[in-house]
């Protein structure tokens, strides 16, 4: 016989189990190749991103390809989105109706995540969307993009995106100067580094937002070198942002990203023929 306090427990840990979220979606868009081998290697990224997500529980991942999908719907029912692509006034998000649709997914709490020169937008209109959903943005000509190798630092150590990485140093073309609202509650640092000849003061290369609507925004100014997928503490680092952004749980030690022989030469873009 099963005693009522036993009952009670199993039923009270069923429906906690049938009440727990199920894992998200997360879609990926890589852009069109548009630099050297080994740089900007969208596709590539991308895949390594879905491989680690998919290492910490969420199976639903899709990679769109060549700077948008084909069909919009591939959005409906995700957490978030990445967006790994060349920016400028060429961004692919920027085309058609296209910041309309991310206007709407936003306005229905979706994550979103710009790395790198999906960052950089043209002030205006798209400056101020970009601000509204992920806090900041690349903004020309005020903003600058050195390579360098700078040390950089935890901002915020107790934000769950902190989990599993300490400081690190690492070359990259990290962009300084990212246009921020001043004095929006909502941005939370979380990589910081100091070059004095480019900027004497304190700046931030990555950084999170929890927006009004219930989404959340990340950005993140390296990844110009596919080599830097490589470092550890930068794949935990993004691994944990994503799942952030996507509302998933980050484990204590931080999110898994276990890289095999082999994986960053996996989905390059090919190589031209002269």
């Amino acid at each position: 016989m099963v005693s009522v306090r036993k009952l009670i427990c199993i039923l009270i840990l069923g429906a906690v189990a049938a009440c727990a979220a199920p894992p998200p979606k997360v879609v990926l868009v890589a852009g069109p190749r548009s630099h050297a081998p080994g740089e900007h290697e969208y596709n590539a990224g991308c895949y390594l991103l879905q491989k680690f997500l998919r290492q910490n529980g969420i199976k639903d991942v899709v990679v769109v390809t060549g700077g948008w999908p084909e069909d919009e719907h591939v959005f409906d029912g995700a957490g978030a989105i990445v967006l790994y692509m060349d920016g400028g006034s060429g961004h692919p998000a920027l085309k058609g109706d296209r910041m309309e649709t991310l206007g709407k997914l936003m306005k229905k709490g979706v994550g979103l995540v710009c790395l790198h020169y999906a960052l950089e937008v043209p002030k205006d209109p798209s400056g101020e969307q970009l601000l509204d959903w992920i806090g900041g943005y690349y903004e020309r000509p005020y903003s600058t993009n050195p390579m360098n190798e700078p040390a950089l630092t935890q901002a915020s150590p107790k934000h769950p995106i902190s989990r599993g990485w300490k400081s690190f140093q690492l070359k990259d073309e990290w962009y300084y100067r990212i246009r921020f609202r001043e004095g929006d509650r909502r941005v939370t640092p979380i990589l910081t580094a100091m070059l004095p000849k480019e900027a004497p003061e304190k700046q931030v290369l990555a950084w999170a937002i929890e927006r009004e609507d219930g989404g959340r925004g990340f950005g993140f100014t390296g990844l110009h070198p596919h080599q830097n997928w490589n470092v550890p503490e930068l794949r935990t680092l993004l691994v944990n942002a994503v799942l952030w952004t996507a509302k998933w749980n980050i484990p204590g030690e931080g999110a898994k990203c276990d890289l095999a022989g082999g994986d960053l030469g996996k989905n390059l873009f090919p190589v031209a023929n002269n």
